[in-house]
């Protein structure tokens, strides 16, 4: 398996590799992304369901983990504006990181495709150089290939990540929702 490793890297072509650290580095940084996110958001949602909870079993006030409470504090008249500024402010909150998924699912296979088509082309002018076989040409455009598989894999996990913590962001918007829906049916704070 080493071996492999070392003779894909003697073989390739210098952009090829650039392509693929590139690649290995956004791989990194959307899982980085991804499982902060996800945790983050998990905990959030948790105490905003807790606090949902203890409103709608009737309870007089609101948690003092929630996040609309720091909202609350600050004034003693509840209005619509002020939930929804405080719902607009926590979706930016939740949706951080969405936009730089968002380029990786949509660039990444990009940068793969750019790989391999350099790749292909060293390949190419290697045959015009030499009296080249078929069999070269089939080792260079595998390898080369490995370029674009590896853009399609990032872009698979960048996308996934993306809908998921979307997803969350979505159902932390629907918490608060209620949460405020709820406080201005008691008129309570």
């Amino acid at each position: 398996m080493l071996n492999h490793i070392v003779d894909f890297y003697l073989k390739s072509h210098p952009v090829t590799l650039f392509v693929l650290a590139v690649l290995t580095l956004y791989f990194f940084i959307i899982n980085w992304i991804f499982f902060y996110r996800l945790f983050s958001l998990s905990a959030w949602n948790s105490r905003e369901s807790s606090s949902l909870e203890t409103l709608l079993m009737g309870s007089p006030n609101i948690a003092p983990n929630s996040y609309l409470s720091y909202f609350i504090k600050s004034t003693s008249v509840l209005s619509r504006e002020l939930f929804d500024l405080a719902q607009f402010a926590a979706t930016k909150e939740a949706t951080k990181g969405l936009s730089f998924l968002s380029i990786v699912a949509s660039t990444s296979p990009f940068i793969g495709l750019f790989g391999t088509v350099v790749s292909i082309l060293d390949t190419f002018s290697h045959i015009g150089q030499t009296s080249g076989t078929m069999a070269i040409i089939a080792a260079g455009v595998s390898d080369a290939l490995v370029a674009t598989a590896s853009g399609i894999f990032v872009a698979i996990f960048a996308y996934t990540y993306h809908q998921i913590i979307k997803r969350k962001a979505f159902e932390l918007s629907g918490l608060l929702k209620m949460q405020s829906d709820s406080l201005l049916s008691k008129k309570v704070y």
